[in-house]
């Protein structure tokens, strides 16, 4: 496998909802002309929070500063998987890296972004974690440093940083709370020509269509639905997510998905912003849908995270509700000690969840499955 190293220089900004119509002349120019900013990297996410922009160094040109808009500290760089014969990992979603690529570099305290979209994930790390990324996953991968738009192979030798980190062992990451709201969401991907033929609809959902700006979806703890919009337009390649209701507003033989037609649901994570410092997030999230074979997106946001899980593998419902800590529940055990971990043919029963928080999240998979996706969270498991 190939581990590119892209010449994209990114940095992530959060625009406050009331600020919002201080940049939409700005994002225009980036979603429709983005020949005019020279912008190759965007991807802009709406959530009941603000809305999260990835850009690149000409994309960040265009954007004002004022007291609506964050720019998060560091400069990240894009790192992308691709087969030896140059195709993108798109299979499985985040899933098909989690051991490879997600799980070493938590390992090694590095913190990663992440931007799944329709073609291919994108992992983001900050520039000053360079060396760590290149020590770390050179043994894996054969790694390559895109320089005037050609690949120019790395190894451990040309990073200039120093030696990796020393591992701490015996640190575990912060288990999060999650949410999971009742959208459906799609996948889509749209032919650039066919951009202006949806311009129109496109501002209207993004600028126009919210209602008077929310309060945070953290301060409702199990909301019913949940604003989310992601848009990318990254090396002239358009992905597209967005609830199955919201897609009824566009011409449906221009927005193209998989044969398929899979509807996803989501889970959220994160009860309050979880910043850019933190390590081991994202492994959380795929290392147990990887170990369970389970397909995921994954999109970081500014200050939360957001997995999409296939709906044909599981439907994940969210109760309202909470429970005593000690009520009826078994802890997780570890993986390799428990037989419910083996292949089950019995057939998809229903889980209660007690996470953080004492939150409780409903569970509809087979045996199998529920246990290898929580058994390193130590959650709570109950039957329903």
């Amino acid at each position: 496998m190939e581990l590119h190293i892209l010449e994209h220089r990114v940095r992530v900004l959060s625009v406050a909802r009331p600020g919002l119509w201080l940049y939409t002349h700005p994002l225009i120019k980036l979603l429709f002309l983005p020949h005019r900013s020279r912008c190759k990297f965007f991807s802009l996410t709406e959530t009941p929070e603000d809305y999260t922009l990835m850009v690149d160094e000409e994309g960040f040109k265009e954007l004002p500063p004022s007291e609506f808009l964050q720019v998060a500290e560091a400069t990240w760089l894009v790192l992308n998987v691709s087969s030896h014969s140059g195709a993108a990992v798109q299979a499985a979603g985040v899933t098909k890296i989690a051991r490879s690529v997600i799980a070493p570099l938590a390992e090694h305290h590095v913190s990663v972004l992440m931007l799944s979209t329709y073609q291919t994930d994108f992992i983001l790390v900050r520039e000053q974690d360079l060396s760590v990324v290149i020590h770390t996953l050179a043994q894996e991968f054969d790694i390559y440093r895109e320089v005037g738009g050609e690949p120019v192979p790395v190894t451990r030798d040309d990073s200039s940083n120093g030696f990796p980190r020393t591992q701490h062992a015996g640190l575990s990451p912060t288990v999060h709370p999650i949410q999971s709201p009742q959208n459906r969401f799609c996948v889509l991907t749209l032919d650039p020509e066919t951009l202006p033929a949806i311009a129109t609809t496109l501002i209207d959902v993004l600028f126009y269509s919210h209602s008077t700006p929310k309060e945070a979806a953290s301060s409702s703890p199990e909301p019913s639905s949940i604003t989310f919009f992601a848009f990318s337009l990254i090396e002239g390649y358009i992905s597209i997510v967005m609830d199955a209701e919201t897609q009824k507003k566009f011409p449906s033989d221009l927005l193209l998905t998989s044969s398929s037609g899979e509807l996803w649901r989501m889970v959220r994570i994160g009860g309050q912003p979880l910043g850019f410092d933190e390590c081991g997030i994202v492994a959380q999230i795929a290392g147990p849908l990887a170990a369970a074979d389970i397909s995921a997106y994954y999109i970081s946001t500014f200050n939360f995270d957001h997995a999409l899980v296939v709906m044909k593998h599981r439907e994940v419902k969210c109760l309202a509700q909470c429970h005593t800590a000690g009520q009826c529940g078994t802890r997780i055990p570890k993986e390799g000690q428990d037989p419910r971990l083996k292949e089950s043919t019995r057939p998809v029963t229903e889980w209660t969840v007690v996470g953080p928080c004492l939150r409780t999240y409903g569970f509809s998979c087979r045996e199998a499955d529920i246990w290898r996706l929580l058994h390193r969270t130590g959650f709570l498991l109950l039957h329903l």
